[in-house]
């Protein structure tokens, strides 16, 4: 899934190819991934995109008075096209969920295209048309950004003693508490703070002040080994710099312990116990259960 790193590439990107330019089309071929129905996609053509921001895990294409929604969920992505498709795309089949058409300089030319794809069965990809980002119910409910200059220690203290003894890895997941960070980052900020998954959030000012620097740092040092990259080399750059998540069974980078991996019903989270948890590896229900 794309966290806040990518996101925010993925913006800069739209950025240089699409911003300032006109619409000429907006097809949706998964229905379901639209979920609004007062604007009509059609009513996008003619437009210029006048901005591209993120919010969160979103991404926010402002075309004319209305904004284009993106939330790409765990396996969608995002392509650009600079030459007419071959074929026509119908609805229903494959990967490719929507398509925003660019026009080209001269009257009825081709401008380039944005594809919208989401891989696999389990459809999670989510479109929005409305003229207020506020009216996506994800967005509403976002908590601050880790990385505004608003997102302080004590801000972030103030977050961690209102979850009480909440698990530290769902708190950092937790959009409503803090927007833009998933699975992977939780795990590398983790790490990188030495801290266990399941430590609980009301944590002495010392460990919180510890978390906060590395959540700041693992994030921004995403962001700009991330930035200018296309949408092409994005997964990969993100999968090849993990020190810990996807790596369980390779050695800590750090210290050479083995990284282990918990694996629950939808995710896994993946640590190092010398790091993280004085040495001690961490229960994992579902393997306990394989072994029995």
């Amino acid at each position: 899934m794309p966290e806040l790193p990518e996101v925010a590439a993925l913006v800069g990107e739209l950025r240089r190819r699409i911003g300032g330019r006109v619409v000429d089309r907006l097809d949706v071929f998964a229905f379901a991934a639209l979920k609004t129905v007062a604007i009509q996609s059609s009513e996008l053509s003619g437009r210029t995109v006048d901005e591209v921001e993120r919010r969160g895990k979103f991404l926010d294409l402002r075309v004319g008075a209305d904004h284009l929604i993106i939330h790409l969920a765990r396996a969608g992505w995002i392509a650009w096209r600079g030459d007419p498709p071959k074929t026509a795309a119908k609805p229903g089949r494959g990967p490719l969920a929507a398509r925003l058409t660019i026009r080209g300089e001269e009257e009825g030319s081709f401008g380039g295209c944005l594809d919208i794809t989401e891989a696999g069965t389990k459809k999670n990809l989510a479109l929005y048309l409305v003229g207020d980002p506020m009216d996506v119910p994800g967005i509403a409910r976002l908590g601050p950004d880790p990385l505004d200059d608003a997102f302080t220690f004590e801000a972030f203290a103030g977050i961690l003693a209102a979850a009480g003894r909440s698990q530290i890895k769902g708190v950092l997941r937790t959009q409503s508490l803090i927007a833009g960070i998933g699975n992977a980052y939780s795990d590398e900020i983790l790490h990188a703070a030495r801290m266990s998954p399941f430590k609980p959030a009301d944590m002495p000012r010392d460990d919180a002040l510890r978390l906060y620097d590395a959540l700041r740092s693992t994030l921004r040092e995403a962001v700009d080994r991330a930035e200018g990259l296309p949408a092409a080399e994005l997964k990969r750059e993100k999968k090849t710099a993990m020190r810990v998540h996807g790596r369980a069974g390779e050695s800590c980078p750090v210290c050479g312990d083995t990284v282990r991996q918990v694996i629950f019903a939808d995710s896994t989270l993946e640590y190092c116990p010398a790091c993280q948890t004085g040495g001690k590896p961490l229960a994992d229900r579902v393997l306990s259960r394989l072994l029995k």
